[in-house]
């Protein structure tokens, strides 16, 4: 896709993500990379689980879900790489139980050269919990898109 393409997306939802499973292994595989073990996330047993019905993933893995969720929908962009360049805004609307489904929506707000052959995109994201009345998350996301120079 070229750089063109996308800015004519500029206002436009891309179609959703597929569903992601988000298991009790993959919340504890979480917990193992990050160092967070809260009950909530790892001990079915523990008050905190027990209040929410069972164990909920951490909202950061929620959140670390939209680089896989965009590149499912976003073709890469012709001579280009991508970087996370971070948030405006981020909400955990809703706790994600441990063998519930997500999938990603976003809307491209705003395409803007930031320097010579680097754009700035700002992305409307919501990331949907299968069944739920609320969202999991709701996001304001900003990534940068560099030229790659031929050596």
């Amino acid at each position: 896709m070229t750089l063109d393409q996308v800015r004519a997306m500029v206002g436009q939802a891309l179609p959703p993500s597929a569903w992601v499973d988000m298991t009790q292994a993959d919340v504890t595989a979480f917990a193992n990379l990050t160092g967070d073990f809260a009950d909530i996330h790892t001990d079915p047993g523990s008050r905190a689980a027990r209040d929410f019905g069972g164990t909920v993933a951490q909202g950061f893995f929620s959140l670390s879900l939209l680089t896989s969720m965009v590149y499912q929908v976003l073709p890469d962009i012709t001579g280009h790489t991508g970087l996370n360049y971070g948030f405006d805004r981020i909400r955990f609307v809703a706790p994600v139980p441990a063998g519930s489904r997500l999938r990603g929506h976003l809307t491209l707000i705003d395409l803007t050269e930031v320097s010579e052959g680097q754009q700035q995109l700002t992305w409307g994201v919501t990331i949907e919990l299968e069944n739920a009345e609320k969202p999991a998350v709701v996001a304001k996301w900003l990534t940068r898109y560099i030229e790659t120079k031929n050596a």
